[in-house]
């Protein structure tokens, strides 16, 4: 697949990925995901190189006067605001050009981060984790890494207490196990020879509620809460 870094339909994928879109520009991808293979590849391209990133990033802590900043923003505290801050808050300018600040280093850093050409669909695949019609999660399946990327589309909720775990589910065989993951964060998750040997276009990948840790069996125990095809799939290189 090619993508070229300033084909803007592409950059528009990338801010997917960054999750810097808004709510209208984001459902309007989700529903390209949801039938468009090179959509699909597309935001498998920016997660495998941008997911990465996010790994580096220290946790920092935002100071007050960033949460003093916001709230006056959205208009819930304006008692010790002066007017030079206020318009400055209130002025959808700024916020604009920050947001576009940030899409831009982020793909700064992306092309720098780029190794060579990028894989044939046959060692990056794709799965869009959906239900009831909305894409919950995207996995990408990284043949060459052997790990798959889940980056959370929508805000899913689970009970508390409970956990997320992410199966492959083999045409005509019983899932096994990915790993558990938290629901709202972008997860990697290694995936071993048994799972490699299994992934085809006939298997799908699904997210079950488990109790903490995962399910003590082995099997799913809890409510299936989503699931998705694998798009781009070589076929079956073994079978269990």
């Amino acid at each position: 697949m090619n993508t070229p870094l300033n084909d803007e339909n592409s950059l528009r994928y990338a801010e997917y990925v960054l999750g810097v879109l808004d709510a209208a520009e984001r459902a309007s991808v989700e529903r390209e995901l949801a039938s468009s293979e090179e959509a699909q590849r597309a935001v498998a391209f920016w997660q495998q190189r941008l997911t990465p990133m996010t790994q580096m990033l220290p946790q920092i802590t935002p100071s007050e006067e960033v949460w003093t900043g916001i709230r006056r923003a959205l208009g819930w505290d304006t008692r010790s605001a002066s007017p030079q801050a206020t318009r400055f808050w209130s002025n959808a300018r700024p916020w604009q050009w920050i947001s576009l600040a940030a899409s831009l280093v982020a793909i700064v850093f992306a092309v720098l981060l780029l190794r060579g050409p990028v894989r044939d669909s046959g060692h990056l695949l794709v799965s869009s984790i959906r239900q009831n019609g909305v894409t919950d999660w995207t996995a990408t399946v990284d043949l060459d890494r052997k790990q798959v990327i889940l980056v959370p589309a929508a805000t899913t909720a689970i009970p508390n207490g409970r956990s997320t775990q992410l199966w492959l589910i083999p045409a005509g065989q019983s899932p096994i196990s990915v790993g558990v993951f938290a629901a709202g964060t972008t997860t990697v998750l290694p995936l071993n020879a048994t799972l490699l040997a299994r992934v085809a276009t006939t298997a799908i990948l699904a997210v079950s509620v488990e109790p903490p840790g995962g399910s003590p069996t082995g099997q799913p125990t809890g409510p299936v809460i989503a699931t998705g095809p694998i798009s781009g799939a070589p076929a079956a290189s073994g079978s269990g």
